[in-house]
This record gives structure tokens, sequence and C-alpha cells, in this order.
């Protein structure tokens, strides 16, 4: 187990590229399992998580290979395994998007009920009734969601919960219904950019997609789909993640590869705050101000703030001169970083679903402990304008979700060392 020594008090500048999206690559991953043709994505990054997938993916014959100019080609070479396992399956929530895609193109699935990140209760019930209502017959065995059917039928379907549309399920019950019978129509779908990448490959492929992006998405169904090449959308949680390193540390960075369209909200809220995001010929370049205001933000399904910026955003309101309010609405407990920056002499006040941030004149350089993917980053963040030394461990959240991400830091002008435990 690894964990990063970060001396802090740097000022980030210079230029770094930002990586193929992770939460777009995971289900467009999925989505070749509708095919037996080959399939080529690039942008896939090398992330822990993905290469848990292809694991999946292999133990449901898959063939998987990257080329020199790092394209991963996807090949379906044997339909006959559709169980996926919970050893592997528990390693991430994403996994579950197998599900809709084995079921339409096999007609059974058996996947473990998912694991993932400690951020709080992520149940998996709006996948089901979007399965159920085209048509699957869906039960639980010794932890096993089992789901099998004779031929999906095309209807409409709500998929709208109680913390918003469910960006996994709107990709499992779109996928599965490529291969419906008739006409789907989705209902308070997931609107986020990744949702709308996957729906661009599952389009390549021959299917017939309108409004991914909206509330509304509607898929004709098609007899079969084929090979397809595909470019996976850069990470805009990513890019948001050196947005703000770039802000905390009073930095100026030029990101290549970033889609400033995918962060209208992180970009308005940045600029209340006193960081300037600004495009230019396809890059994004941030500067940030010495003075930074409070500000309240609550987190909300695209294109709201999101949820998956609120702890590296706390990390900078720590710094803010006044009070600011963060309120998390996708998941409520996900404040496990709080406890974590407090240790670094932060001043926050939880209040159910809402942190209180006053800030301070500096953070302290601590040893701290990741809980998740996100929180993670945050301490990272943290570390890198501490007073003093900054110790990160379980460091293996990271790895996660970012690709070489204290590679490209130390690129800025970090000094992060990854050591073992």
């Amino acid at each position: 187990m690894d964990k990063f020594i970060i001396p802090g008090g740097v000022r980030l500048k210079g230029e770094v590229s930002i990586s193929g999206a992770k939460n777009a690559a995971l289900p467009i991953l999925a989505g070749c399992l509708l095919t037996e043709e080959p399939c080529s994505l690039r942008a896939v990054p090398d992330l822990a998580d993905i290469r848990a997938m292809l694991e999946i993916m292999g133990e449901l014959g898959v063939d998987t290979s990257r080329d020199d100019d790092g394209v991963l080609k996807i090949h379906v070479t044997d339909e006959s395994h559709s169980h996926a396992r919970y050893d592997l399956v528990r390693k991430m929530r994403a996994s579950i998007c197998v599900l809709g895609p084995l079921l339409a193109k096999r007609g059974y699935a058996r996947v473990s009920m998912p694991g993932g990140c400690a951020i709080g209760a992520r149940p998996v019930d709006l996948h089901l009734r979007g399965l159920r209502a085209l048509g699957a017959k869906i039960e639980l065995d010794g932890g096993d969601i089992i789901a099998t059917r004779d031929r999906l039928q095309g209807t409409e379907i709500f998929l709208g919960g109680p913390f918003g549309s469910t960006v996994l399920g709107t990709a499992n019950v779109m996928s599965a219904a490529t291969l419906a019978e008739g006409t789907t129509m989705i209902e308070s779908a997931a609107c986020e950019p990744e949702i709308e990448d996957l729906a661009d490959l599952l389009n390549a492929m021959g299917a017939k997609i309108r409004g991914a992006g909206t509330p509304r998405v509607t898929i004709e169904g098609v007899e079969q789909l084929s090979g397809a090449e595909h470019t996976v959308i850069p990470d805009r949680i990513e890019a948001g993640t050196f947005i703000l390193a770039a802000a905390v540390t009073n930095g100026d960075v030029t990101l290549h590869n970033c889609r400033l369209d995918h962060l209208h909200a992180v970009v308005d809220k940045l600029r209340d705050v006193g960081v300037a995001v600004e495009k230019h010929n396809g890059t994004a370049v941030v500067a940030s101000a010495r003075r930074l205001c409070p500000t309240d933000v609550t987190t909300q399904p695209y294109p709201g703030f999101p949820t998956d910026l609120q702890a590296q955003l706390m990390t900078l309101l720590c710094l803010a001169d006044g009070n600011s309010a963060i309120t998390e609405k996708i998941f409520p407990d996900r404040f496990m970083h709080v406890a974590e920056l407090l240790r670094m002499g932060a001043n926050i006040r939880k209040e159910g679903p809402t942190a209180i941030v006053t800030g301070v004149r500096e953070l302290i350089g601590a040893p701290v402990m990741a809980s998740d993917l996100r929180a993670s980053a945050a301490l990272v963040v943290a570390g890198l304008v501490a007073r003093g030394e900054t110790e990160v461990r379980r460091v293996y959240h990271i790895d996660r979700g970012y690709e070489h991400i204290e590679k490209k830091l130390n690129q800025l002008g970090a000094n992060i060392q990854r050591v073992a435990e």
C-alpha cells in the first residue's frame, strides 16, 4: 500500500494534459458487450478502475489489448459466460453497468451487487426498475442480481430518484433498450456528458438514440449492433481537480484537452471565489487572486455543481476570507474528508448535509487518511498549499480515478513522492 509525501508551499505553474474520462470509459467498455464485432477505443485512461473493468470483461469472454498508440481493442469472442463475480465487482460500483448489455445481448446476466467508495448508500433499485419495465425478470440470489429475458420490449420509463437522476442506471437502461423491440423513452434521464458519450458510441455501433444529454432520451431498438471506433471525452472531474489545485496554490496553469463546456457550474462558482478560468484555443488557463472570497454551493445532478468536486472545492474554501456553506444533495454522507482537513488546521462545522467552512490563514501539513477517491484528491490539493509536509495514506483510492496524478502535479512544480507504507 502506497502513500504520498507532499511538501507544501508550492505554486503550480505550467501546462498539463487531461486524460480521458473514467466515468465515461467504464459504461463505454460495458457497451462493447452489445456486439461481437471488434471495437477500438481511444483515450481510455490507465486506471485501477479501468483495469478492474477489463478483468471483469475478460471473464465475460472479451479479448482486450492496447496497441502502441494506446488504442484499446475490445472483441467479444465467447458469449457463454455471463456471471460478473463478487470478487471482481466489489472493487467498484460502476461494474454494475455490465448488467444491461449482458441482459440485452445474451438474455441472461448474473451480476454481484456492487461495492465502491464509502460515501453513503448507493442503491441500484432504479437500474432494476428500468430493466423490469423493458420486460426483464429480476431476482436476487446470494448477493447476486439475476436478470433474464425472452424479448425486451420498448416502453416509457421514469428514472428519477430521491437524489436526482441515476447516471449508471441511465447507462444500463439505455444500453439494454438498443436491442429491445420497439421504441423506449427514458424520462428523467441523467444529463451528464458521460451519458452523451456512451450514446455517441452506441450510435456509431448502429443504435438509434436521440436526446442523450437531455432529461428525455428516446431509443429505437435495432436487431443488432456492429463494431465501431470512438474517442472518450476528457475527464471533467480531473480537469476540475487540477483547476482547483492551481487556484489553491495561487498558480498559473494551462490545461490541454479540457472541455470547459462540461464545467459551467464549476467555472461560475470559481469566478465568485476569485479564480479566473478562461478558454483559449481549446485550452483552459487558470489564474487565482491572492484573496479568495467565500461562497455557498449546493451539489446537484449535471449541469449543477458536481458532487465529485465537492471535497476539492472545500479545500479551496478553507482558505477563503469568511464563511462558506457547502450542501451535499447527491450523497449527504459524503463528508469523510472533513475530519482529515480538521487535522490540517481547517475550521469546518458539519450540520446535516451542510458543511460550514470558516476560512483560516493557512493549512498545516499532517498525516491524513484517504477515505474515498475524491477525498483523496482533496487531501493532495490541501497538501500542496499546507505549511510543512503532508502524508496522504491509502492512495490506492486516488489511483482508481486519476492517471499518474503525482507525475502530472510534479510536472507543474510540485514535489510529491510515492512511497510504500
